[in-house]
């Protein structure tokens, strides 16, 4: 990898950012396929250490926090007892910024208290302020935020409840077909949070943009994860280029530029160097 012309690893870095599969990328530029697991390995370390150093002292008003379900190599129904800790059902806890659209944090692990607390105490010391938070409707939340955030912080959990328009269709072509919203709970938890920013929406937009810009989040792939690795290296690829590098359609900058991280767009380049 380390002879792989400068250009080539644009090309292969700008196919993953774009949704493209490994062994598609592989076609497309005629790099094998184990070099880009390699650069995309690499590239993704990079990327995470520009997030920890970059997401310090964020001036965030409003955070909203959701999780979004993966796994790795195969799904928890066929999880056997010899199998590594990491096979199976993986989540990715995501928090954006609702002014400025940045992700100061993600973590990816099991949907269990401690991965909640984890997830939220490094949200918490990135941040510089007091914030008003509101997630879903996940009861590890209840008592992990409180914990990490303290009394000064603003807590409201929304609660959607969907339908099953599949069973009473009746047709296999309502299988695949979105359930339909019958109805919203809001809970103030802490504080006393504005009712206009008590809102998931931004944070669930940011599942769609992971599914379009990362292949092995796309719903029915055979382009999933098969390491642990891969699946973090790819986040932390995702939300570097989603940060830095992606001009967001409404903002007409990128988010980092919106929050004052930084004064330019950056290159793709930059993200590998």
């Amino acid at each position: 990898m380390n002879s792989l012309p400068l250009e080539k690893k644009l090309a292969v870095i700008s196919a993953l950012v774009e949704g493209n599969s490994i062994r598609s990328v592989s076609r497309m530029t005629g790099v094998d396929r184990n070099t880009i697991n390699s650069l995309l390995l690499r590239t993704g370390e990079r990327c995470q250490q520009i997030m920890n150093e970059r997401m310090r002292n964020l001036e965030c008003r409003y955070i909203q926090v959701d999780e979004i379900w993966t796994y790795v190599q195969k799904k928890r129904r066929n999880v056997r007892a010899g199998d590594p800790p990491e096979v199976g059902d993986q989540w990715v806890y995501v928090a954006i910024d609702a002014e400025s659209k940045l992700i100061p944090s993600f973590y990816i692990g099991k949907r269990v208290r401690p991965d909640t607390w984890q997830f939220l105490w490094d949200l918490q010391q990135r941040l510089a302020g007091a914030v008003q938070l509101t997630t879903d409707g996940l009861n590890h939340y209840t008592i992990a935020v409180p914990e990490c955030f303290g009394p000064e912080h603003s807590f409201a959990q929304l609660q959607k409840m969907f339908g099953s328009w599949w069973l009473e269709d009746g047709t296999p072509e309502g299988k695949y077909s979105p359930s339909g919203l019958t109805g919203v709970i809001s809970k103030v938890r802490q504080g006393d949070p504005d009712p206009d920013f008590i809102s998931t929406s931004f944070v669930e937009r940011q599942n769609l943009t992971m599914r379009m810009a990362m292949r092995r989040f796309t719903r029915l792939t055979n382009a999933f994860s098969k390491k642990l690795a891969n699946l973090k290296a790819a986040c932390a690829l995702h939300f570097a280029h989603y940060n830095f590098v992606r001009v967001h359609s409404s903002l007409r900058v990128t988010p980092a530029m919106a929050a004052g991280i930084t004064p330019h767009i950056w290159e793709l380049g930059e993200l590998i160097a």
